[in-house]
């Protein structure tokens, strides 16, 4: 790379500061410009250092990560990678700008700690890159008793369609604004979000609160159907399988397929080979090139394919390569992603 990049560090925990700061400056392409205690500390420093990334601890003293990205991003939309442990919170910060998160690790496991570095410095490159979604307003909550959204009258072969998601940075959110937008009879919607173990069922939980259909982290043996949505499982690949007249989900440890476990790809490839024609795939905003080659799978079968276009995108990797391959059948803002979908259900 012709320019470092230039990375400031939030966190209280003094021990966790000098990992963080020792080891990202041994890559040759990050320059460590500062640092932070908290977030007071943090609001004085980055409007005069202007980092290029910033690495955020989400469970600080007084204001914690949430609040300070609210408030940060609207006046410097700098990328944000928030550094959280198990915490629902980090969806939250999500919502409110933040690019990515890593799992905070147990410093105490040499193998633990090593793969949390290197995670976070492959996310520091993918940042750095990435164009920052400052939210206008809130999701609003429909729990309990879920709104309807209306019902829509499918034909049998739109009730038969299975629906396919594939997302990695940015794509928490992204998914969210599509879900959010459907009826909660829309025919059943499996998904793929590149996400650590443990986040995917908190991020289903949430999900489900904000979206008219149910979602839930898919188990093995899962049916898909209508009005719900099946999150594959952080470090697990989930396939599609027919079972008799119904689709079900495998859910297994497997080897990491393009680099991802869960793998879009891996997801692709299975609704092509079961579906066929009768599913649609949805590509979106992520590093690399994951999900690209079986969306082209679910469209050489015959599938409705869908991508995400470059300015509603966070990172424009993987719809941009699956859109230069000719996997993708219309390509369309997020906004409109849902739109697009129920239009082409009706047709059916």
């Amino acid at each position: 790379m012709a320019k470092k990049i230039r990375v400031f560090i939030v966190d209280d925990s003094l021990l966790f500061r000098k990992v963080l700061i020792d080891t990202l400056s041994q890559n040759p392409n990050i320059e460590v410009i500062g640092y932070a205690v908290d977030a007071f500390d943090a609001e004085r420093k980055i409007p005069l250092l202007k980092p290029d990334v910033v690495t955020l601890d989400v469970e600080m003293p007084m204001v914690n990560g949430i609040e300070f990205v609210k408030k940060l991003l609207p006046k410097h939309p700098v990328p944000v990678i928030l550094v959280s442990s198990l915490n629902l919170n980090v969806f939250e910060a999500l919502s409110a700008g933040a690019v990515d998160f890593v799992r905070k690790p147990d410093m105490s496991s040499s193998n633990t700690a090593s793969t949390f570095l290197n995670t976070l410095i492959s996310k520091i490159f993918i940042a750095s890159r990435a164009a920052i979604k400052v939210p206008v307003s809130p999701h609003p909550l429909l729990e309990p008793g879920k709104s309807a959204m209306g019902k829509t009258a499918f034909s049998m072969d739109a009730c038969s369609t299975i629906i396919a998601i594939g997302a990695s940075t940015g794509g928490t959110e992204a998914t969210l604004q599509v879900l959010k937008d459907l009826p909660a009879d829309t025919p059943g919607i499996v998904v793929t979000q590149h996400m650590p173990e443990g986040f995917t069922k908190m991020y289903a939980d949430r999900l489900n609160r904000l979206c008219a259909m149910n979602v839930k982290e898919a188990q093995s043996g899962d049916v898909i159907e209508r009005g719900q949505v099946l999150i594959a499982p952080g470090d697990l690949q989930m396939k599609v399988v027919k079972m008799g007249s119904r689709y079900t989900v495998n859910c297994y440890p497997g080897e990491k397929v393009s680099g991802h476990r869960p793998s879009v790809d891996v997801l692709f490839q299975s609704v092509a080979d079961t579906a066929g024609a009768c599913s649609i795939g949805i590509i979106m905003t992520g590093m690399g090139r994951d999900g690209a080659e079986g969306l082209l799978s679910m469209k050489k079968k015959g599938a409705f394919t869908i991508g995400q276009d470059e300015e509603s995108c966070v990172v424009y990797g993987m719809p941009m390569v699956a859109y230069n391959i000719g996997a993708v059948t219309k390509q369309v803002s997020c906004a409109n992603i849902a739109g697009v979908l129920m239009k082409h259900l009706s047709s059916l």
